[in-house]
């Protein structure tokens, strides 16, 4: 029986070793397998349990998946399925010379994701299943070979894509990716549960995987709402991949997805139905995002809305995918937050009917609430001892600026308050007194309450911390009245255990750890961080490096720090720089100093490598606060001290140090902006230049640009410049997809090439020469070589994605180079984005026109651009503006327009533009297919087109085209309008 075995496996393609490792253990697998079958055989009608199908069983049988997904109980399940046959899909290969190989690409991988797709389209892609079951890296596999098996254009971004005329499947492909993306951000969010660690929690390797991925996806969130948003104006109903589409597309894998009937011949989605789990999506991203958007928590209510009205029209909703309870926990949230909650509703909890109540300007309805919850005696509303509790503490204040004594109640508020309660109070504090205009009475009073308030043990770290208090004593004033409290703090509670002065805060072991963890994610100063941590640890020892899920170091540093044996250290390093990275982003130089600062002074202590680290970091802080002063409307050059700095960084030598891509990157481009051509083409050391690629880069670039003036001088370095980015662009034979999906070429590369391509912007527009297609036109290709050697090795998805990237970041620099509007063009051009391009083949026209006040220069409006033009036109079915495009040409293209003419479904406005037409040949051909149709109102209005007098052969060849030039400039404003 094994050897029958395998000689179907060997009659796939597939090797011993890619079944199970190694040959012996494939056989003693199946000899076991052999054996227990002959047991069972013997034994008779023993009962036994059936044993676990494996893996690759389901290679060697096309039916036995599907049979085996039909179980009422199978065994394996089918999550644990997609997660073996991925896993092996995903397994390196070993050479002959024993070395280790991406997977390969050959019929048993593509074999094992066919598979694992077809246990996901047996669950019908319920997310909810899939998220349950499969880990972030695993999900994110399987989705990006949906994408790839569904035909989604590569290289082009999904916000990129016209859903509406892409086949359903694709589609649905594009909307479930996008989905899962926001999901997973929205999950991401909540608090973790404190477990026993399980071997992925232990596994390094995988928090910094899933790290990574949930970066690149918060990246993208925007994107992908704009996705989904869009997908909510489609109208028609959808298709989603099942086993007999996905068999189809397997048997014939070269037919495009829309010419192949697996495209409408799926599960097929009502329109309702997608929209419904759509909005849901949509109202959980935005409601995670509304706790530092405050519009956005409208934005959620809205989507939850739409959520709930469709889910009424459903009387069995097969294929919405949702939890109602939690919708119903979403909407009444949404409506708190946002003050939209109805008196009448009938269907309001408690706790709806208490928000309202706190809102409402009548009393009444407040005193009525109170006098029901005394009759039912059921704590109607936990809602009810909020407001008590509030409306207690502002009385106390009160009572405390009148100076009178405090209430018993008050004071068993403070026993064990809540910590929204604190805040509550502490804010009635501060909005109770005007700091300018109250009396020195009124803020000694407030001192005096703060100070009572502040001997609870619990509360003397809130109250000393909180800004009202340090504003409304002075400094000196302020640690004789904290030592005070300190001092009768700790003979109240003689459990606590105070810190050493030197960190200036007492250790109260009955501080709410919440309250601190708050405390630690606004704090900015460094000293006051390191404070809290002691303070934490004290009292817990947990990471709290992931108290919250926005603070986020490159995965370069993440296993040095998370290397550091001792827990609070690795704590303050991760946290300190994390905080200092945030601030960058948001151009907070100081504070990113400061904390910088004290990181670096902390790893010296013990870790060179993160010394120079922190150095190297600290180098890429000042270099981007003087660019960001520059993006300001500063000119003043860099000082002497940052450009030696910078040099020294280039000529570093390393020694098994984790550097960041982008410090390189942008020490090249620093000297690159700074016009530190000298020293990159001529000072550098040559062995630098050898060893060091950014550099090498960098100097091609100076020499280049450099020589530019001079075609024929700067060939040579234009040349060396070429080779250099063709390597760059060029795809190895180990650069195989990955298995997330993506090419590893863009992985490793993109980031660099992007970078490097943005520098030559900088300097002067050298563009790429025909890297994607030779439709694709630019400025100076007179300098590049002609030919390219090995077209082949060219990655091409990846160049496209750079070159995309390169134009529009140039017109973020120059948004009227008309160049560079033209290639802009070119390139949604040949991605088939007609809509996109016909606007920027506009605009390239416009910028140098004056908005189409005088004619385009011939060397813009080529005819090559304008028979771009027409085709993008004619793509878009707007016939009528493609007819008198074709006047434009050098030639009147009369056999094009004329078959325009001849085509009835036109989505332009037709007669509108007849005006527009100056050529007569074309007026005389409108009036005969016209009186042909029997349209006699458009034949008239041909025919008072062709009787201007301005169009009568008869007139001097000026007139003529005078006539021409101003319909032109009307035409050109008309569909500016259109397409702008």
């Amino acid at each position: 029986s094994f050897l029958k075995m395998k000689h179907s496996i060997l009659s796939l393609g597939f090797s011993d070793v890619s079944i199970a490792g190694t040959t012996g253990t494939t056989i003693q697998t199946l000899s076991m397998s052999a054996e227990a079958a002959d047991r069972v055989a013997v034994s008779g009608s023993r009962p036994s349990t059936p044993p676990q199908t494996s893996w690759f069983e389901f290679l060697l049988d096309e039916m036995l998946l599907e049979n085996h997904l039909q179980k009422s109980h199978p065994d394996p399940v089918p999550v644990q399925l997609v997660i073996q046959f991925l896993e092996q899909a995903a397994k390196p290969s070993v050479n002959e010379q024993n070395q280790v190989q991406p997977p390969a690409d050959n019929r048993r991988n593509r074999t094992l994701k066919l598979l694992a797709l077809k246990v996901a389209a047996h669950l019908k892609w319920d997310l909810d299943v899939l998220e349950k079951g499969l880990t972030i890296p695993v999900l994110n596999m399987l989705l990006n070979e949906l994408l790839c098996v569904s035909k989604v254009p590569p290289g082009v971004k999904h916000v990129d894509l016209d859903l509406s005329t892409l086949p359903p499947t694709t589609a649905m492909a594009v909307i479930i990716y996008n989905r899962w993306a926001i999901r997973t951000i929205v999950l991401s969010s909540f608090p973790e549960k404190q477990t026993k660690p399980g071997p992925h929690q232990m596994n390094m390797d995988y928090m910094v995987l899933c790290h990574c991925l949930l970066l690149q996806l918060k990246e993208q969130a925007a994107d992908s709402i704009m996705v989904l948003e869009g997908s909510l104006g489609l109208k028609k109903d959808f298709y989603i991949h099942t086993l007999r589409t996905l068999d189809l597309l397997a048997a014939d894998p070269s037919t495009a997805n829309g010419e192949t009937e697996s495209s409408t011949a799926g599960l097929r989605i009502s329109a309702d139905e997608l929209h419904c789990q759509v909005h849901y999506d949509l109202g959980g991203i935005f409601f995670q995002q509304g706790c530092s958007d405050q519009l956005a928590y409208e934005k959620a209510r809205e989507h939850f809305q739409q959520t709930r009205e469709l889910l009424l029209k459903f009387d069995l909703t097969l294929h919405v995918h949702l939890d109602e309870k939690r919708l119903a926990g979403y909407w009444n949230a949404c409506r708190a937050l946002t003050g939209a909650l109805d008196p009448s509703d009938t269907q309001l909890n408690p706790y709806g009917q208490i928000n309202i109540i706190e809102g409402s300007s009548f009393p009444q309805a407040l005193v009525e609430a109170f006098i029901k919850d005394n009759v039912s005696l059921k704590h109607l509303v936990r809602g009810l001892d909020e407001v008590c509790h509030k409306l207690c503490v502002c009385n106390a204040v009160r009572d405390a600026l009148q100076g009178e004594v405090l209430s018993v109640r008050f004071h068993q508020l403070l026993h064990k308050p809540r910590k929204h309660v604190v805040d509550f109070m502490l804010e009635v504090c501060t909005r109770s007194l005007d700091k300018d205009r109250s009396s020195e009475t009124s803020k000694r009073k407030m001192v005096i309450f703060l100070k009572c308030v502040g001997l609870k043990p619990h509360l003397v770290f809130v109250v000393t911390a909180h800004k009202l208090f340090t504003e409304l004593l002075k400094e000196e004033d302020r640690k004789i009245l904290v030592e005070q409290m300190r001092k009768r703090s700790a003979t109240v509670n003689l459990c606590a255990k105070p810190l050493p002065s030197f960190y200036d805060i007492p250790a109260a072991a009955s501080v709410n750890i919440g309250q601190l963890e708050q405390q630690l994610i606004l704090c900015l100063d460094a000293r006051r961080i390191r404070q809290i941590l002691i303070e934490l640890h004290s009292m817990a020892e947990r990471p709290f490096w992931r108290v919250n899920n926005k603070w986020e170091v490159p995965p370069d540093y993440i296993n040095v720090i998370l290397n550091i044996k001792d827990n609070l250290t690795k704590d303050l390093v991760y946290i300190l720089m994390a905080k200092g990275l945030h601030c960058i982003t948001v151009k907070d130089f100081a504070h990113t100093r400061q904390l910088f600062s004290a990181c670096l002074e902390l790893v010296t202590e013990f870790s060179p490598k993160l010394r120079q680290v922190m150095l190297n970091e600290m180098l890429l802080l000042e270099v981007r606060a003087h660019e960001t002063g520059v993006a300001e409307g500063s000119n003043v050059r860099p000082p002497p001290d940052l450009v030696s700095r910078v040099r020294g960084y280039l000529e570093m030598r390393i020694h098994d140090l984790p550097l960041r891509q982008i410090v390189g990157e942008e020490c090249v481009a620093f000297m690159l902006n700074w016009r530190e051509n000298e020293y990159l083409t001529l000072q550098v050391p040559q062995q630098l230049v050898m060893n060091n690629p950014y550099i090498k880069l960098g100097q091609l670039l100076a020499s280049t640009c450099k020589e530019l003036p001079g075609p024929k001088e700067s060939r040579r370095t234009a040349k060396e410049l070429w080779e250099v980015v063709v390597q760059i662009c060029s795809v190895s034979n180990q650069h195989k997809r990955n298995s997330d999906g993506r090419v590893s070429l863009i992985k490793q590369r993109e980031s660099s090439y992007n970078e490097t391509c943005s520098l030559m912007v900088e300097q002067i527009c050298i563009s790429l020469q025909d890297d994607i297609v030779n439709e694709v036109t630019a400025e100076y290709l007179a300098i590049w070589p002609s030919t390219l050697a090995n077209m082949q090795a060219v990655d091409v998805e990846a160049v496209a994605v750079t070159v995309k990237e390169l134009v529009t970041y140039a017109l973020t620099l120059n948004p009227n180079n008309q160049s560079w509007l033209i290639t802009q063009a070119d390139i949604y051009f040949v991605t088939n984005q007609y809509s996109a391009a016909l606007h920027f083949y506009l605009q390239a026209g416009a910028v140098c026109s004056d908005f189409f006040t005088k004619a385009v220069a011939p060397d813009v409006y080529t005819d090559q651009v304008l028979k771009r033009m027409i085709k993008c036109c004619s793509m878009l079915n707007c016939h009528t503006q493609v007819a008198v495009l074709c006047q434009f040409l050098r030639e009147v293209d009369y056999m094009t327009a004329f078959k325009a003419l001849q085509e009835q479904n036109s989505h332009d406005a037709m007669d509108s533009f007849y005006d527009y037409i100056w050529d007569v040949t074309i007026l005389e051909y409108l009036t005969h297919i016209h009186h042909k149709r029997g349209e006699s109102e458009k034949r008239q209005i041909a025919i008072k087109a062709i009787g201007q007098t301005e169009l009568n052969a008869s007139n001097p060849e000026e007139v003529l085209q005078l006539a021409a030039q101003k319909r032109k400039k009307k035409f050109l404003q008309a569909m500016a309008k259109l397409y702008f």
